[in-house]
C-alpha cells in the first residue's frame, strides 16, 4: 500500500482553527466530568467511575491532538513521535472504555447482576489501559509512529507515511478496535433498550392509571434517549476517520477533500465534549448542582446547607423518588 509519490494533505487555517476549538471543548468537557466526580462523592457510582476513566483517555486525546494540530509537524521529529504515541494510546484506550461501559450496563441492567458487573472493573482496567499501552510501546520501539502527512489524520502524527506495513499498524493502533466498537455498541445498547421497554410493559399492567404523568417519566425518557444517542453519537463522530482510512486503501484523492478532512478533525476530537453534554449537562442531578454552584449567593433558589454548599430540593433529584422502579434508572444518570 506504499506510495512513494504520495503528497501531503494540505491543511488550511480554518481547518486548524476548527479542530483546535473542538479539542478545547473536549478538553474542558472531559475536565468537567472528572471535576464533578471529585466534588460530589455521592455521585461516585461504578458507571460514573468508568465514565471518568473514559474521560481521562479523551482528555489525553484532546490535549495531544491540539498539540499536533498547533505544532504543524513536517518530519519524524521527537515531539512528533511523542505526540503520536500519546494520541495512539489515548485514542485506543477510549475505544476500550467506551465498550467497557456498554458491557457493564448490559450486565447490570439486562442480566440484573451487579456483582458480576462490578467484578469486571479490574478486567476493564487491565484491557483498557494494558492493551493500548502494549500496542503503543511496540509501535514506538519498531519506529512505526511518526509523521503521516495528514493522510489519515488532521495535523497530528500517527503511523509513519512511508512505512511498507503502515496499513497493518493503522489497524492495530486504532482502526480494528474502532470497527469492533461500531459492531459492539449498537448491539449492546439495543439489547439494553429492549430489556427496559419489556420491563416497563410488564410493570404497567400493575400500575394504576394516573391522570397526570408520573414525575419519574421524564427521567426515564431522558435515560432512554441517552441509550439511543450513545452509539449514534460515537459512530457519527468516528465514521469520518473510517471513511478516510477506506479511501486510503483504495488510493483515492477524495481523502484530501477539505470538507472530509474537517469532519474527520471534528469527529476525532469531539468525544469528550459529547460525553460532557450527555452525562453532565443532560443529567438533571448534576445540572442542578452546577446551576446552584454558579448562581449568585443571594439567589433564593440556592439554599446553603451547614457546609455552605447549595442544597437541592427533593423534587429536583430523581434519586429522591423512592417509588421509581429500577428499570427506569440508568446508572450513568446518577
Amino acid at each position: 500500500m506504499e506510495n512513494p509519490n504520495q503528497t501531503e494533505t494540505e491543511l488550511y487555517l480554518f481547518e486548524r482553527v476548527v479542530v483546535l476549538c473542538t479539542c478545547t471543548l473536549s478538553f474542558l468537557g472531559s475536565s468537567l466530568i472528572i471535576l464533578t466526580f471529585i466534588i460530589w462523592p455521592d455521585l461516585r457510582t461504578t458507571p460514573r467511575k468508568l465514565l471518568v476513566f473514559l474521560s481521562v483517555s479523551d482528555w489525553l486525546s484532546a490535549a495531544s491532538y491540539a498539540f499536533g494540530v498547533g505544532r504543524g509537524f513536517l518530519s519524524d521529529s521527537t515531539d512528533c513521535v511523542a505526540q503520536g504515541a500519546v494520541s495512539t494510546f489515548a485514542n485506543t484506550s477510549s475505544f476500550f472504555w467506551t465498550v467497557a461501559i456498554a458491557v457493564y450496563l448490559y450486565i447490570f441492567i439486562v442480566r440484573s447482576n451487579q456483582r458480576a458487573a462490578d467484578s469486571l472493573v479490574l478486567f476493564f482496567h487491565i484491557v483498557s489501559w494494558g492493551v493500548p499501552l502494549v500496542i503503543t510501546i511496540t509501535a514506538v520501539c519498531l519506529s512505526k509512529i511518526g509523521y503521516d502527512a495528514s493522510e489519515v489524520s488532521v495535523g497530528w502524527c500517527w503511523v509513519r507515511l512511508h512505512d511498507p506495513d503502515r496499513v497493518l499498524w493503522m489497524l492495530l493502533t486504532g482502526k480494528v478496535w474502532e470497527f469492533l466498537a461500531y459492531l459492539t455498541l449498537p448491539v449492546l445498547y439495543i439489547l439494553i433498550k429492549r430489556h427496559i421497554h419489556k420491563a416497563h410493559a410488564a410493570l404497567s399492567e400493575y400500575r394504576p392509571i394516573l391522570a397526570n404523568r408520573p414525575p419519574t417519566q421524564s427521567f426515564s425518557s431522558m435515560a432512554d434517549v441517552k441509550l439511543t444517542l450513545i452509539p449514534i453519537v460515537f459512530i457519527t463522530l468516528r465514521i469520518w476517520s473510517t471513511v478516510r482510512f477506506i479511501l486510503l486503501l483504495v488510493d483515492s484523492s477524495v481523502k484530501q477533500h477539505p470538507v472530509l478532512v474537517t469532519l474527520h478533525g471534528i469527529g476525532n476530537t469531539s468525544q469528550g465534549a459529547a460525553n460532557c453534554i450527555m452525562f453532565v449537562l443532560f443529567t438533571q442531578p448534576i445540572r442542578t448542582r452546577l446551576s446552584a454552584a454558579l448562581c449568585c449567593s443571594n439567589c433564593r433558589s440556592c439554599v446553603p446547607d451547614s457546609g455552605g454548599s447549595p442544597q437541592r430540593l427533593p423534587e429536583q433529584d430523581p434519586l429522591c423518588h423512592g417509588e421509581e422502579d429500577s428499570t427506569s434508572r440508568v446508572p450513568l444518570d446518577r
